[in-house]
């Protein structure tokens, strides 16, 4: 597993995470702040320092809306440097709220969609959540791991949980999608939409018996995330939720 380095200067801003829905197919929308799900708009310093979180990268515009020239496109995991944090919900863009931060990239500057920007830097796909946690709690000590088993000796089970210091979902997402696996095929859950939704896999392996995602919500506010799957002789499911100011993801393996 690759560990994780993290050299994070303390910042003040909660993130919100990449510039389109998936990033995959860069697609960005505005709406009214009224329509906008919740985020922390928590003021960034002017010499703060957030990573991109978009798989695919992150579109730097020239000036601070989605219809702005593109000036480069900044691949995941690079730090940039933020000039000018926006402070307000203008957009949404993939069910996350959030602004354009003027930053710098390669002697660049421009606008970035901070819904795709994080205070942590991103793991890479398979990082052992363990040295990821004990990495991040080097800047951020509330940022916890710990592992339990249990079941029986025929169907032993373990249990993995991270506890994030941030209260955003898609945060939280997409740190759970790379260091558990989730299928890229899920993108982020929008927070509005159905109090109860199950997703199934698209391009789920023939070996697979299930690969879904099931979304809870209430009054259009995410409650529970839940991506399982099962094999035979073999299943796992991955669980967010939120804890007061925390966000946890629990990660739990069954063997038959």
């Amino acid at each position: 597993m690759k560990k994780v380095a993290i050299t994070v200067i303390a910042l003040t801003i909660a993130t919100v995470f990449t510039a389109c829905k998936n990033e995959n197919t860069e697609t960005e929308t505005e709406t009214t702040t009224q329509d906008l799900a919740v985020a922390d708009t928590t003021p960034v310093s002017e010499t703060a320092y957030l990573y991109v979180t978009a798989p695919s990268g992150l579109t730097l515009r020239e000036f601070d809306n989605l219809n702005s020239d593109k000036l480069a496109v900044m691949p995941y995991g690079t730090k940039l440097k933020v000039l000018t944090p926006e402070k307000d919900n203008t957009m949404t863009v993939g069910g996350i709220a959030g602004g354009m931060h003027q930053v710098e990239y390669n002697n660049k500057t421009g606008f970035a969609f901070n819904g795709f920007l994080s205070r942590f830097f991103p793991p890479e796909r398979n990082t052992n959540a363990k040295m990821y946690v004990e990495d991040l709690k080097a800047t951020f000590p509330n940022a916890s791991y710990a592992e339990t088993t249990g079941g029986t000796a025929s169907n032993p089970s373990n249990t993995e949980t991270v506890l994030l210091p941030t209260d955003q979902w898609h945060e939280a997402f997409y740190i759970a999608q790379k260091l558990y696996d989730i299928p890229m095929a899920f993108n982020f859950p929008n927070p509005r939409g159905k109090n109860e939704e199950t997703l199934h896999n698209p391009n789920k392996p023939e070996q697979l018996w299930e690969s879904l995602l099931q979304i809870e919500r209430k009054d259009h506010q995410l409650q529970k995330i839940t991506y399982s799957q099962a094999a035979e002789g073999y299943g796992s499911g991955v669980t967010i939720t939120q804890e007061g100011e925390l966000m946890k993801i629990e990660y739990r393996t069954v063997a038959d």
